[in-house]
């Protein structure tokens, strides 16, 4: 077997796995892909718009990496399965999230002009929370409450834009809850108990009653020195259907591998021992897509 050549080798070094800011950001010029998404991951998961589950609550979880790749993933995806999406992003800005959109097919755009997306961006509307009069309680009014505890104005907006239409005909196919992150109304003075009560709340709405899904990011910080997030990342995984988590590499830095997911199927009613089924693999972030391959076995190495 002859060696691979210089260019192959996988050099490490650091602790936390950093991903290229570009890899998911479109150059001038550049073209949507025909496919979108990553459809290596959707061949992972076993899921094709087409077929798009409903009822399930899926965790996404990052641990010494970035898995924002993740929520543009089940962005995109959703919204090319014809799905009503409610996205409460708390991260990045809405001109960000359809830059990174419109290299994976869709644009957040015209979908929140015809009405299939509802986004509430709130690095914007943190500003109107504090500087301008409200007639209405905003969704983020907690961050102005000296107790900050109380989600219920977010979740009359959630259940607001994801309610069927008045004539009772269903012009998408399931609601959806997009959440870009919850360890973010941590920072902001809620509980964890308070931000649990709201998922739990939204699930009766979004799930049970309008068999829809719930998609949100939670950060694992892993030196147990934050409870408060090991609370709501613990509680949260007790109560999904799928949980997808991106970690670093335990050696650091790859220019070749980016990461590792790990992949937990949850059937919540059953025991622990009867509903539990997991894959790994490791993952490197390209141009447009995501490639998946088991450890070890990344094309530059073999």
């Amino acid at each position: 077997m002859r060696a691979p050549p210089a260019r192959a080798r996988v050099v490490c070094s650091s602790s936390v796995s950093v991903v290229p800011a570009a890899a998911l950001t479109p150059g001038p010029g550049r073209s949507c892909p025909e496919l979108g998404m990553f459809p290596e991951l959707n061949n992972l998961l076993n899921i094709t718009p087409d077929r798009a589950e409903q009822g399930k609550l899926t965790l996404l979880c990052d641990a010494k990496t970035d898995g924002s790749f993740l929520v543009h993933h089940f962005l995109s995806f959703y919204l090319k399965a014809n799905c009503k999406v409610c996205f409460v992003a708390l991260i990045q800005s809405f001109s960000h999230y359809n830059i990174v959109g419109q290299k994976l097919g869709v644009s957040l755009t015209a979908a929140r002009e015809c009405g299939q997306l509802v986004f509430l961006e709130g690095l914007k509307s943190s500003v109107d929370v504090f500087f301008r009069a409200q007639a209405e309680p905003h969704p983020l009014q907690f961050l102005r409450e000296a107790d900050a505890g109380n989600l219920q104005p977010l979740y009359e907006f959630v259940r607001e834009a994801l309610k069927p239409m008045d004539d009772g005909r269903a012009a998408w196919r399931c609601p959806v809850l997009l959440v870009d992150d919850l360890s973010v109304l941590l920072s902001l003075g809620l509980g964890a108990v308070a931000v649990l009560d709201f998922i739990h709340y939204c699930r009766v709405a979004v799930c049970w009653e309008r068999k829809g899904n719930i998609v949100t990011l939670v950060h694992d910080s892993g030196d147990g020195e934050d409870e408060e997030n090991d609370i709501l990342l613990n509680g949260l995984s007790h109560q999904s259907h799928l949980i997808l988590r991106a970690e670093g590499l335990a050696t650091g830095f790859c220019r070749d591998v980016h990461g590792q997911l790990r992949i937990l199927w949850r059937t919540p009613s059953q025991p622990t021992a009867q509903r539990d089924g997991s894959l790994t693999y490791q993952y490197k972030i390209q141009d447009k897509s995501v490639s998946f391959f088991a450890k070890g076995m990344s094309p530059a190495v073999l």
